[in-house]
Protein backbone atom coordinates (compact mmCIF):
# COMPACT_ATOMS: atom_id res chain seq x y z
CA UNK A 1 0.00 0.00 0.00
CA UNK A 2 1.36 3.41 -0.99
CA UNK A 3 1.93 6.10 1.62
CA UNK A 4 1.01 8.85 -0.82
CA UNK A 5 -1.78 11.29 -0.01
CA UNK A 6 -5.00 10.08 -1.68
CA UNK A 7 -6.15 12.09 -4.67
CA UNK A 8 -8.79 14.63 -3.73
CA UNK A 9 -7.98 14.55 0.00
CA UNK A 10 -8.35 17.99 1.58
CA UNK A 11 -6.71 18.31 5.03
CA UNK A 12 -8.37 21.69 5.49
CA UNK A 13 -11.77 20.00 5.54
CA UNK A 14 -11.10 19.05 9.18
CA UNK A 15 -10.91 21.53 12.02
CA UNK A 16 -7.37 21.58 13.46
CA UNK A 17 -6.70 20.85 17.13
CA UNK A 18 -3.65 20.73 19.36
CA UNK A 19 -2.06 17.80 21.18
CA UNK A 20 -0.47 18.29 24.60
CA UNK A 21 1.15 16.13 27.25
CA UNK A 22 0.60 16.25 31.01
CA UNK A 23 2.72 14.49 33.63
CA UNK A 24 1.72 13.28 37.08
CA UNK A 25 5.05 12.53 38.79
CA UNK A 26 4.86 11.24 42.38
CA UNK A 27 7.41 10.52 45.08
CA UNK A 28 7.40 9.69 48.79
CA UNK A 29 8.81 12.34 51.13
CA UNK A 30 8.70 12.20 54.92
CA UNK A 31 6.22 9.30 54.77
CA UNK A 32 3.83 11.40 52.67
CA UNK A 33 2.91 11.04 49.00
CA UNK A 34 3.99 14.13 47.02
CA UNK A 35 3.29 15.21 43.45
CA UNK A 36 5.34 17.51 41.23
CA UNK A 37 3.44 20.69 40.26
CA UNK A 38 4.27 23.88 38.37
CA UNK A 39 2.86 27.37 38.80
CA UNK A 40 1.52 28.62 35.49
CA UNK A 41 3.29 31.76 34.31
CA UNK A 42 0.88 32.51 31.45
CA UNK A 43 -2.84 32.63 30.77
CA UNK A 44 -5.06 30.72 30.92
CA UNK A 45 -4.94 30.00 34.67
CA UNK A 46 -1.94 32.25 35.24
CA UNK A 47 -0.78 31.86 38.84
CA UNK A 48 -2.60 28.55 39.33
CA UNK A 49 -0.83 25.27 40.01
CA UNK A 50 -0.93 22.54 37.40
CA UNK A 51 0.76 19.36 36.27
CA UNK A 52 3.91 19.86 34.18
CA UNK A 53 3.26 19.61 30.46
CA UNK A 54 2.77 21.46 27.21
CA UNK A 55 2.20 21.25 23.48
CA UNK A 56 3.58 18.48 21.29
CA UNK A 57 5.67 19.98 18.48
CA UNK A 58 4.84 19.14 14.83
CA UNK A 59 7.75 16.71 14.36
CA UNK A 60 7.75 15.29 17.90
CA UNK A 61 6.26 12.19 19.53
CA UNK A 62 4.15 12.49 22.66
CA UNK A 63 6.78 10.61 24.66
CA UNK A 64 9.57 12.94 23.55
CA UNK A 65 7.40 15.98 24.28
CA UNK A 66 6.67 14.69 27.79
CA UNK A 67 10.36 14.43 28.66
CA UNK A 68 11.19 17.77 27.03
CA UNK A 69 8.41 19.63 28.85
CA UNK A 70 9.27 18.00 32.17
CA UNK A 71 12.90 19.12 31.87
CA UNK A 72 11.99 22.63 30.71
CA UNK A 73 9.36 23.36 33.34
CA UNK A 74 10.97 21.78 36.40
CA UNK A 75 14.70 22.21 35.81
CA UNK A 76 15.34 18.49 36.20
CA UNK A 77 18.41 17.49 34.21
CA UNK A 78 18.11 15.68 30.90
CA UNK A 79 19.92 12.70 32.44
CA UNK A 80 17.33 12.43 35.21
CA UNK A 81 14.37 12.92 32.88
CA UNK A 82 15.62 10.46 30.26
CA UNK A 83 16.04 7.78 32.94
CA UNK A 84 12.49 8.12 34.29
CA UNK A 85 9.98 5.37 33.58
CA UNK A 86 6.96 7.33 32.34
CA UNK A 87 3.88 5.18 31.94
CA UNK A 88 1.23 6.39 29.52
CA UNK A 89 -1.92 6.87 31.56
CA UNK A 90 -4.72 7.74 29.13
CA UNK A 91 -5.91 10.37 26.66
CA UNK A 92 -8.12 13.27 27.74
CA UNK A 93 -10.20 14.73 24.93
CA UNK A 94 -13.26 16.54 26.30
CA UNK A 95 -13.95 19.35 23.80
CA UNK A 96 -13.95 22.15 26.38
CA UNK A 97 -11.04 21.08 28.58
CA UNK A 98 -8.90 24.02 27.39
CA UNK A 99 -10.37 27.55 26.89
CA UNK A 100 -7.89 28.39 24.09
CA UNK A 101 -8.90 25.79 21.51
CA UNK A 102 -9.66 22.11 21.11
CA UNK A 103 -6.80 20.34 22.91
CA UNK A 104 -6.30 16.60 23.32
CA UNK A 105 -3.83 15.61 26.04
CA UNK A 106 -1.82 12.43 26.45
CA UNK A 107 -1.12 11.98 30.16
CA UNK A 108 1.76 10.11 31.77
CA UNK A 109 2.28 8.89 35.34
CA UNK A 110 5.41 7.99 37.30
CA UNK A 111 6.33 7.06 40.87
CA UNK A 112 10.01 7.80 41.39
CA UNK A 113 12.34 7.90 44.44
CA UNK A 114 15.10 10.41 45.15
CA UNK A 115 14.17 13.23 42.78
CA UNK A 116 15.79 16.61 43.54
CA UNK A 117 14.07 19.92 44.23
CA UNK A 118 12.59 21.30 40.99
CA UNK A 119 13.13 24.80 39.60
CA UNK A 120 10.51 26.54 37.46
CA UNK A 121 11.46 27.20 33.82
CA UNK A 122 9.93 27.69 30.39
CA UNK A 123 6.40 29.02 30.85
CA UNK A 124 6.29 27.79 34.48
CA UNK A 125 6.79 30.55 37.05
CA UNK A 126 7.87 28.05 39.71
CA UNK A 127 7.80 24.36 40.52
CA UNK A 128 7.63 22.28 43.68
CA UNK A 129 6.69 19.08 45.43
CA UNK A 130 3.19 19.20 46.98
CA UNK A 131 1.59 16.87 49.49
CA UNK A 132 -0.92 14.98 47.36
CA UNK A 133 -3.46 14.99 50.21
CA UNK A 134 -3.39 18.77 50.65
CA UNK A 135 -3.91 20.20 47.17
CA UNK A 136 -6.28 22.92 46.09
CA UNK A 137 -8.04 22.90 42.74
CA UNK A 138 -5.60 22.58 39.85
CA UNK A 139 -5.77 24.26 36.44
CA UNK A 140 -7.60 22.73 33.47
CA UNK A 141 -8.83 19.18 34.20
CA UNK A 142 -5.66 18.27 36.06
CA UNK A 143 -7.57 17.23 39.19
CA UNK A 144 -9.08 14.43 37.15
CA UNK A 145 -5.75 13.45 35.62
CA UNK A 146 -4.12 13.45 39.05
CA UNK A 147 -6.83 11.23 40.53
CA UNK A 148 -6.49 8.74 37.68
CA UNK A 149 -2.71 8.76 38.00
CA UNK A 150 -2.85 8.10 41.73
CA UNK A 151 -4.92 4.99 41.06
CA UNK A 152 -2.39 3.86 38.46
CA UNK A 153 0.68 4.24 40.68
CA UNK A 154 -1.15 2.43 43.47
CA UNK A 155 -1.63 -0.48 41.11
CA UNK A 156 2.10 -0.45 40.29
CA UNK A 157 2.85 -1.41 43.89
CA UNK A 158 0.47 -4.37 43.63
CA UNK A 159 2.35 -6.05 40.79
CA UNK A 160 5.97 -4.81 41.03
CA UNK A 161 8.74 -4.50 43.63
CA UNK A 162 8.89 -0.72 43.21
CA UNK A 163 8.13 -0.08 46.90
CA UNK A 164 11.59 -1.31 47.93
CA UNK A 165 13.16 1.60 45.99
CA UNK A 166 11.72 3.99 48.60
CA UNK A 167 13.36 2.15 51.50
CA UNK A 168 16.97 2.26 52.76
CA UNK A 169 19.30 -0.41 51.31
CA UNK A 170 18.56 -2.44 54.45
CA UNK A 171 15.04 -1.98 55.81
CA UNK A 172 12.51 -3.45 58.18
CA UNK A 173 9.18 -4.80 57.04
CA UNK A 174 7.62 -1.95 58.99
CA UNK A 175 9.44 0.56 56.76
CA UNK A 176 8.29 -1.30 53.66
CA UNK A 177 4.72 -1.34 54.97
CA UNK A 178 4.92 2.43 55.50
CA UNK A 179 5.58 2.92 51.78
CA UNK A 180 2.49 0.94 50.85
CA UNK A 181 0.35 2.78 53.37
CA UNK A 182 1.61 6.13 52.10
CA UNK A 183 0.94 5.46 48.43
CA UNK A 184 -2.31 3.57 48.92
CA UNK A 185 -3.67 5.82 51.66
CA UNK A 186 -4.79 2.81 53.69
CA UNK A 187 -3.85 1.22 57.00
CA UNK A 188 -2.55 -2.32 56.57
CA UNK A 189 -2.77 -5.24 58.96
CA UNK A 190 0.82 -5.85 60.08
CA UNK A 191 0.80 -9.67 60.44
CA UNK A 192 -1.05 -10.10 57.15
CA UNK A 193 1.33 -7.76 55.32
CA UNK A 194 4.37 -9.54 56.76
CA UNK A 195 3.02 -12.94 55.72
CA UNK A 196 2.34 -11.80 52.15
CA UNK A 197 5.76 -10.19 51.74
CA UNK A 198 7.71 -13.15 53.10
CA UNK A 199 5.78 -15.71 51.03
CA UNK A 200 6.19 -13.80 47.74
CA UNK A 201 9.20 -15.32 45.91
CA UNK A 202 12.10 -12.92 45.40
CA UNK A 203 10.40 -9.87 46.94
CA UNK A 204 12.79 -9.38 49.88
CA UNK A 205 15.91 -11.10 51.17
CA UNK A 206 16.81 -11.41 54.84
CA UNK A 207 20.01 -9.65 55.97
CA UNK A 208 22.29 -11.62 58.23
CA UNK A 209 23.55 -9.90 61.34
CA UNK A 210 22.10 -7.82 64.14
CA UNK A 211 18.48 -6.66 63.85
CA UNK A 212 17.60 -2.97 64.02
CA UNK A 213 16.13 -1.40 67.11
CA UNK A 214 13.00 0.52 66.13
CA UNK A 215 12.07 2.05 69.49
CA UNK A 216 9.37 1.07 71.93
CA UNK A 217 9.37 -2.06 74.07
CA UNK A 218 9.17 -4.58 71.26
CA UNK A 219 12.07 -6.74 70.20
CA UNK A 220 14.45 -5.41 67.51
CA UNK A 221 13.14 -5.84 63.96
CA UNK A 222 14.83 -8.08 61.39
CA UNK A 223 16.42 -6.37 58.40
CA UNK A 224 15.80 -7.12 54.72
CA UNK A 225 17.02 -5.93 51.35
CA UNK A 226 15.33 -5.93 47.96
CA UNK A 227 15.18 -9.39 46.39
CA UNK A 228 15.91 -10.42 42.83
CA UNK A 229 12.32 -10.31 41.61
CA UNK A 230 10.95 -7.40 39.56
CA UNK A 231 7.33 -8.55 39.50
CA UNK A 232 5.23 -9.94 42.33
CA UNK A 233 3.68 -13.40 41.88
CA UNK A 234 1.12 -13.47 43.39
CA UNK A 235 0.42 -9.72 43.45
CA UNK A 236 0.19 -7.90 46.76
CA UNK A 237 -3.30 -6.51 46.34
CA UNK A 238 -4.58 -3.39 48.05
CA UNK A 239 -7.21 -4.27 50.65
CA UNK A 240 -10.73 -3.01 50.06
CA UNK A 241 -12.61 -0.95 52.58
CA UNK A 242 -9.68 0.03 54.83
CA UNK A 243 -8.54 3.64 55.03
CA UNK A 244 -6.40 5.82 57.24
Amino acid sequence: MSGAVPEGYDPHAFEPFAVTVDLAVFTVRDTRLHVLLVERGEDPYKGRWALPGGFVLPRESAGSAARRELAEETGLSEDIVSALHLEQLRTYSDPDRDPRMRVVSVAYAALVPDLPEPQGGGDAASAGWWDAAELGTLAFDHDRILADAQIRIGAKLEYTCLATAFCPPEFTLGELQQVYETVWGVELDRPNFRRKVLTTPGFVQAVEGSPRRTGGRGKPAALYRAGAATALHPPLLRPEGRST
